[in-house]
């Protein structure tokens, strides 16, 4: 089992810069790869960015490519995702996502999920 905690969410500017984390418990994080995914209003929920078990490989949506960032600590078993140059259609809920290994782009095939944290970005 793996239990995850996002926080670092909150309103900010458009333009303005925000750091997600999602904090995961358990002794084998580092062997999840992990994905960020987002929720807005109305919408279906979307990929966003998702990283590998040792951190080699980065995977991004278009439309966060450039401006988003994905890493993370195996030694704090913490996963960040740094955003930049916020949009108003960034605004979402903002959830962390765990599963064994090999990093996907498709929320179907994560099996552990955080409770989300709120991004409000204002024009």
């Amino acid at each position: 089992q793996v239990q995850l905690v996002e926080s670092g969410g909150g309103l900010v500017q458009a333009g303005g810069s925000l750091r997600l984390s999602c904090a995961a418990s358990g002794r084998t994080f580092s062997s999840y790869a992990m994905g960020w995914f987002r929720q807005a209003p109305g919408k279906e929920r979307e990929f966003v960015a998702a990283i590998t078990w040792n951190g080699g490989n980065t995977y991004y949506a278009d439309s966060v490519k450039g401006r988003f960032t994905i890493s993370r600590d195996n030694a704090k078993n913490t996963v960040y995702l740094q955003m930049n140059s916020l949009k108003p259609e960034d605004t979402a809920v903002y959830y962390c996502a765990a599963r064994r290994f090999t990093a996907t782009m498709r929320d179907d095939e994560y099996d552990y999920w955080g409770q989300g944290t709120q991004v409000t970005v204002s024009s």
